[in-house]
């Protein structure tokens, strides 16, 4: 590529996994350099990693500094994208008050944009995934954790202080799984985080009263139960795995007629575990929706999963690094 060509940098942070990518001509990426976050050890590692990430890449592909449109970093909240900080996030708890646009902007002499994941996952979906054509639809990026995205009359909807939409932090029950530091939140209810946590003491329980689960096997040899084991379960057909899943797409769907009403959507695109159980979990969510949301508004709010799929992410960064 010749070093005139105007190219954009992604960074997407994630709980698990951190992916740095590079991008012509967006949907389409380049190349992507993809690794373990381990929040547990702070942000350091990972920070050294992605600015090796992006050197290797510019390298690789003959790319100068002045060939760089800009750095888009997509997070999860709390964050001041005005300030560039990323402000110890559910999933990344060890990441406290990170100036993260600043550092690596200083590095790579080029503009560093902020952006929260779910944010700038409604501006991927709405621009090239499932929720083009729309001028009012919702993201909910249903991951580790689960927030939304919320495009209002077209235009992305941030708040006072950019933080709207925060569905995941809003509580349904009195207690209940923890998410978002908060027991009973949607995001406890609703996330794959959430999920586990409501799988482990669901296999517990099981075990206790002689019940068959596979889950019992991996909660044995791992001391704890993933969404992924539960979707893999199901998938073989393990009863209390299904119950799990219809019992996520049901409080899934408590917190879809509270955006319903709220914002009047036609149409709400949910990535993450959507994207990979389909109407196992999305089938529950709308009729519950259905049930409890405004039946006018209910009627033309269709609910679908995200089409970018595991790419979402990625897509989500480039659009940061180009200013949404």
């Amino acid at each position: 590529m010749a070093d005139t060509a105007t190219v954009w940098i992604g960074v997407d942070i994630g709980g698990t996994k951190t992916a740095v990518v590079l991008c012509a001509e967006p949907p389409a990426m380049l190349d992507r350099i993809e690794f373990a976050t381990l929040p547990e050890q702070g942000p350091e590692r990972a920070i050294a990693l992605i600015k090796d990430g992006i050197h290797e890449l510019l390298r690789k592909h003959g790319v100068a500094s002045a060939g760089i449109g800009g750095i888009g970093v997509s997070c999860g909240s709390p964050q001041n994208q005005a300030a560039g900080m990323i402000l110890a996030p559910p999933n990344l708890p060890t990441w406290v008050d990170v100036p993260i646009t600043s550092i690596l902007g200083e590095e790579f002499g080029v503009r560093c944009r902020l952006e929260n994941d779910a944010d700038a996952g409604a501006v991927a979906e709405q621009r090239y995934g499932a929720g083009q054509g729309s001028r009012h639809m919702i993201f909910l990026t249903m991951g580790t954790g689960l927030g939304a995205g919320i495009i209002a009359d077209g235009r992305l909807l941030r708040g006072a202080s950019g933080q709207a939409g925060e569905i995941g932090h809003v509580r349904l029950t009195s207690d209940g799984p923890v998410g978002y530091h908060k027991a009973g939140s949607v995001e406890g209810w609703a996330s794959g985080g959430g999920m586990a946590q409501v799988a482990a003491l669901a296999v517990q329980e099981a075990v206790r009263h002689e019940m068959p689960t596979l889950l019992a096997a991996k909660l044995r040899a791992n001391g704890s139960v993933t969404a992924r084991d539960v979707a893999e379960a199901a998938t073989q057909g393990d009863a209390l795995a299904e119950r799990i899943l219809q019992s996520t797409g049901e409080r899934l769907g408590a917190a879809l007629a509270i955006l319903v009403d709220l914002f009047n959507p036609e149409r709400i695109v949910v990535g993450g575990l959507a994207m990979r159980l389909g109407d196992r979990v999305l089938g529950p969510a709308r009729r519950v929706m259905e049930r409890e949301a405004l039946p006018a508004s209910a009627q033309l709010c269709r609910v679908v999963p995200a089409e970018l799929g595991e790419r979402i992410g990625d897509v989500a960064a480039i659009c940061v690094a180009m200013g949404l």
